[in-house]
């Protein structure tokens, strides 16, 4: 009986957040308070993505940020600027990051550990300089508008078309996790030289997961430019990839729930306490950050687990303890 519940239990409570997640604009929320939901939700698919590559892959990207301005570029650029149709500049908003991220990877991926790490900082800042000054590519300090399709006017409509794209994303995410693919990125993650040793290539699929990964962040730049119908340079800031590490860390690695967790909350945090704290909301990040790695070191998500974990071990403990009593 008790497995029985086990099973339903994890897909009922998905259900119920998925139900709280649609009637959310009817519960008489205010639009500034759904802006910063739909910005959540779209932050939320790019701390997925980079939990792909850092979570199950185990390499610490920090050029996410670059990837994420580049996608709301390409996005805003081809349906501003341009004139295509929705549908194919959002596809070319995760394939141009994808590409470069392809092209970036070729060198970066060669290296291990802390060394991915800085090469892929250097490209973020090398992206964001770029913007900076290269005023025709980003518009300078007045950016450039992005126009909104007609079944998205409304806010209520980008709310759920958001929440859909981070619901498939990790759909995807998940199908990959579940798959061999999957399990080979976590071998890579877990312990690479003997992934190669037993025949895996560990450069091309780190390269595969790096690609993907890029894909899936320059999607939720678009959704970042869709919903703030504004770009400007600052979007490739490398600020924005310690802000997704940060994301993931506290939310749980390797986890499917953790980085939207990690993102939702914080994000959703921050913006009510920024004109309290102002900048220090750094500071703040840098306080969770310790905290979580001392007391959860797989982050939110992770410390649930275990929690869960430790309560059906401490209730199966029992219940052996009271039937050698009873015999």
């Amino acid at each position: 009986m008790m497995e029985r519940v086990k099973k339903i239990a994890k897909p009922l409570l998905l259900l119920i957040v998925l139900g709280l997640a649609v009637a959310l604009p009817w519960l008489g929320l205010e639009k500034y308070q759904l802006r910063v939901l739909t910005l959540a939700l779209a932050w939320a698919v790019a701390a997925v993505s980079l939990n792909l590559i850092l979570g199950y892959t185990g390499q610490a990207s920090l050029a996410h940020g670059a990837f994420l301005g580049i996608g709301a570029y390409a996005f805003g650029i081809f349906t501003g600027r341009m004139g295509w149709n929705f549908w194919p500049s959002l596809l070319v908003a995760g394939l141009v990051p994808a590409f470069l991220g392809l092209l970036v990877g070729l060198p970066s991926l060669r290296t291990r550990g802390p060394y991915f790490a800085i090469v892929t900082l250097c490209f973020n800042v090398i992206v964001f300089k770029v913007f900076e000054n290269w005023t025709w590519l980003s518009g300078g300090y007045q950016g450039q508008a992005v126009p909104k399709p007609g079944f998205l006017v409304q806010r209520w409509a980008r709310y759920y078309f958001v929440l859909a794209a981070l619901v498939l994303v990790l759909l995807v995410v998940r199908m990959i996790v579940k798959s061999l693919l999957g399990v080979t990125f976590m071998s890579i993650r877990s312990n690479e030289g003997l992934a190669e040793a037993v025949g895996i290539n560990a450069f091309r699929y780190k390269l595969l997961s790096f690609t993907a990964s890029c894909f899936l962040v320059g999607l939720a730049g678009a959704l970042l430019a869709l919903e703030n119908g504004h770009l400007d340079y600052t979007i490739t800031s490398y600020t924005y990839s310690f802000n997704l590490l940060v994301y993931v860390l506290i939310g749980g690695a390797a986890t499917l729930s953790g980085p939207v967790i990690g993102a939702m909350g914080l994000y959703y945090l921050l913006e009510h306490i920024e004109k309290a704290v102002g900048e220090y909301r750094y500071a703040i990040f840098g306080l969770l950050l310790i905290l979580v790695i001392i007391f959860f070191p797989r982050g939110v998500a992770g410390g649930v687990e275990r929690l869960w974990k430790w309560l059906k071990e401490n209730r199966a403990r029992r219940k052996a303890g009271e039937e050698v009593v009873e015999g």
